[in-house]
């Protein structure tokens, strides 16, 4: 698709926001065509300086987040700065995305008075409108405390900030939305996401949160194996780490076959009466699955394992630093 014939080219957006999820929604929009504004405060908003930093101070962060959006430096305190605000949003296409809370000037009610179809998006930590971002609503929800090693009694972080990834990405679905319901009824739209509703859809979405009320148990903690599936790392002669999954029969198939374990896997299926053209058999009996393929792996260098996984339909990658994958 050319610049020119990207879905949303000619609309105009403004954004007052900071940190992940709405500057997302805003970078999101932009990447499929829209003139997005970026308005900040005189000296930058709370994010502007967060790390990780340039060696000449500048936010590599921000910059990443921000990436072809045009920018608005406004004194936000000022009555003549919200008048300036409104007017953007007002006079381009009426449509505001943000995560500012308590600012009545920016509020819904005050835009809609001045424009009737404005569609104005408000993202906020949690559905009541209490504070909460990526990090508490995460330790809320459950799974800090199935992440990490089997045997790890307390609760580990995932690094990546998935709902404000995820609030973000619905936040730019959800102007999309509005714009094809105001081009239909001339309605504006006024939209509140909130990071917790987002992590607590998809958590049960996913059925985590099903699965204690149906069945009554409790999610297990795995280490890098995979919930129903075989999945495993395991690491090669020179070091390196390898995940390998095998989500259906075929896969399992390969996997037996380049790594020479035909027989020993069907002699251990006859031993304890399992089925493991069965994804449930062969998450059932991962560890000693694991135990079998591991020689194997620990037998062969990174460019073997590679070599001869290509070579099959199993699902495999080598574990790499973020600077390795920088450097291609």
């Amino acid at each position: 698709m050319t610049e020119s014939a990207l879905p949303l080219d000619g609309l105009t957006v403004v954004e007052v926001s900071s940190f992940v999820a709405a500057p997302l929604c805003g970078m999101t929009l932009s990447q499929l065509g829209a003139e997005v504004i970026r308005v900040d405060p005189i000296g930058g908003a709370s994010d502007v300086q967060r790390w990780p930093l340039a060696a000449d101070g500048t936010s590599i962060y921000w910059t990443g987040l921000n990436k072809g959006k045009r920018s608005a430096t406004i004194d936000l305190r000022s009555p003549d700065g919200h008048e300036l605000v409104q007017r953007l949003i007002i006079e381009g296409d009426g449509i505001v995305v943000t995560n500012a809370a308590g600012l009545t000037w920016l509020g819904h009610e005050a835009l809609a008075a001045k424009r009737r179809d404005v569609i104005h998006v408000q993202l906020l930590g949690r559905g009541d409108g209490s504070t909460g971002v990526d990090y508490t609503v995460n330790a809320g929800l459950g799974y800090p405390l199935v992440t990490g090693p089997a045997d790890h009694a307390g609760a580990i972080n995932h690094v990546l900030p998935a709902w404000d990834v995820c609030c973000g990405l619905y936040a730019a679905l959800a102007v999309v939305t509005a714009v094809r319901h105001r081009e239909r009824s001339g309605a504006g739209t006024r939209i509140s996401l909130a990071l917790e509703d987002v992590a607590l859809a998809t958590a049960a979405n996913l059925g985590l949160l099903t699965e204690p009320q149906v069945n009554g148990t409790q999610r297990e903690r795995l280490g890098n194996a995979i919930y129903g599936q075989y999945g495993q790392d395991f690491i090669s002669s020179d070091g390196a780490r390898f995940m390998v999954v095998t989500l259906t029969g075929r896969h399992f198939r390969d996997l037996l076959a380049v790594t020479g374990t035909d027989v020993a896997v069907s002699a251990l299926a006859e031993a304890l009466g399992a089925d493991f053209g069965s994804e449930g058999d062969r998450y059932r009996y991962r560890d000693v699955l694991s135990s079998l393929f591991a020689t194997w792996f620990s037998d062969h260098t990174a460019d073997e394992i590679t070599t001869a996984l290509s070579d099959t339909t199993v699902l495999f990658e080598r574990y790499r630093t973020f600077a390795e994958v920088a450097a291609g």
